[in-house]
């Protein structure tokens, strides 16, 4: 253990302490995107079991409508639980080290996501995918902070590449696992269960994984200095940092409008098409689109890295409106040449290149959003910044669902929703610029 927390011989010398943080975080962000995509892969058999006597007599029509209106209230429990989180648990990362915290936002959503296998009723769901999110929202924000602490400067653009491709990758796994083992009306449940199994990643992260230095050393220089005035989310939201916080939350939840109000509904919208007999399409559809979200968010820090940051992120909005807009605003069509037989080839090309264009930004992030703030307050900033975007989506995926049913479709309603990139395009201008400039200390 002492070694890994050894000093390195040189500025660029990568040790096995960082090693370990890498993979400790990957891990852990692949469960969050496995999490993520869970529910969304789930709805349609788990509510549908759930579905009240009066409402099935009513016939499809009305179950497609409770069934939809119980998915926008349940992803928007996990949306507000995700932004508490990440504040929360942001927060206490500053406050007793990144590592530490993380262990404990990857046991609490383990085990909530766990005791999704006895819900019996949608409220059950929501209230077990809100404390879920609590420790999701919290371990994308400590992740980040302490794997982009540890690596030298010159390797940010790939660590932010390696995390949003962990998150994909766990999205590619809950479409695997539901293609291998299909979902129904009694084995949804065991899906569930399966998403507890990060809870052992906590021994793992606590017993080899090194705290940051940079955190270390920010809490010895606080604690030699006077006492703050403000704590720690107040600092974020007060002087110089309150314009960054204010921008970074404002670029993030551009983009959970339109992946929340459009992306996630690509499972739902492929079952309408594909018809009940094809109960695999939505699965398929789910490992499709996690393809596209993997290529898209290792490239965009990558390529991004050399353009100025506001720029980039103009860069990504105008690419997600036109991979959104070919989706969306042109016919759907389940005919033509077949993809395994279950899935049209030039729908699967649509639906790649939806999740390489509209997920790209989640490779972005964790470049940009641990520029803006100074290590003794980044994991809260960050947290704040990344899941209030999650809150500020909530009232559109609630939107989403009436317009589900008011436009007739999941198609219209995500073109509808999708405008949201050309905000975005605005949006930008608010960001502040930090292009070639390190990691404030």
């Amino acid at each position: 253990m002492k070694e890994l927390h050894s000093p390195v011989s040189t500025k660029d010398a990568i040790t096995r302490g960082m090693q370990l943080t890498l993979l400790a975080g990957f891990l852990g962000w692949m469960m969050d995107g496995y999490e993520q995509a869970l529910f969304p892969t789930l709805a349609g058999p788990a509510l549908k079991s759930m579905v009240p006597v009066e409402v099935a007599a009513l016939g499809s029509k009305a179950i497609n409508s409770w069934v939809g209106g119980w998915m926008g209230w349940i992803t928007s429990a996990f949306l507000v639980g995700a932004a508490l989180g990440g504040a929360a648990f942001g927060w206490l990362g500053d406050r007793i080290g990144r590592v530490k915290a993380m262990s404990f936002s990857i046991l609490f959503y383990s085990i909530f996501s766990g005791v999704c296998y006895f819900a019996t009723d949608p409220t059950h769901l929501a209230g077990a995918r809100f404390l879920a999110a609590l420790g999701m929202g919290g371990e994308w924000a400590l992740g980040v902070a302490l794997v982009m602490e540890a690596w030298p400067e010159r390797h940010r653009s790939k660590m932010a590449a390696a995390i949003g491709v962990a998150a994909n990758l766990g999205m590619v796994l809950v479409g695997c696992v539901a293609l291998a083992y299909p979902a129904d009306g009694h084995s949804w449940r065991i899906h569930f269960l399966i998403g507890a199994s990060p809870a052992i990643l906590t021994l793992l992260i606590r017993l080899f994984v090194p705290e940051s230095e940079k955190w270390e050393r920010s809490m010895k220089k606080e604690a030699a200095g006077p006492a703050p005035a403000r704590s720690k989310i107040g600092e974020v939201f007060n002087g110089e940092l309150l314009g960054s916080t204010l921008a970074g939350i404002a670029m993030v939840s551009v983009v959970f409008v339109g992946t929340w109000g459009a992306v996630q509904w690509v499972p739902l919208w492929i079952t309408e098409l594909a018809g009940p007999d094809n109960t695999r399409a939505k699965a398929l559809a789910m490992v499709i689109v996690s393809l596209g979200a993997c290529v898209g968010t290792t490239l965009a820090p990558l390529f991004l890295a050399r353009f100025k940051r506001r720029t980039g992120y103009q860069i990504l909005c105008v690419l997600a409106f036109a991979a959104t807009c070919w989706i969306y605003r042109t016919p759907a069509q389940w005919s033509g040449t077949m993809l395994f037989d279950i899935f049209p080839l030039m729908m699967a090309v649509k639906v790649f290149v939806l999740g390489m264009a509209a997920t790209a930004f989640f490779g972005f992030f964790p470049l940009y959003l641990p520029e803006l703030f100074p290590t003794r307050v980044r994991a809260t900033g960050q947290g704040i910044c990344y899941n209030t975007g999650r809150l500020v989506a909530v009232p559109f995926v609630l939107l989403s669902g009436k317009l589900v049913e008011t436009l007739g479709g999941y198609q219209s309603a995500a073109a509808a929703i999708t405008l949201v990139y050309v905000v975005g395009l605005f949006v930008a201008f608010l960001g502040k610029e930090t292009t070639g400039q390190g990691l404030q200390d």
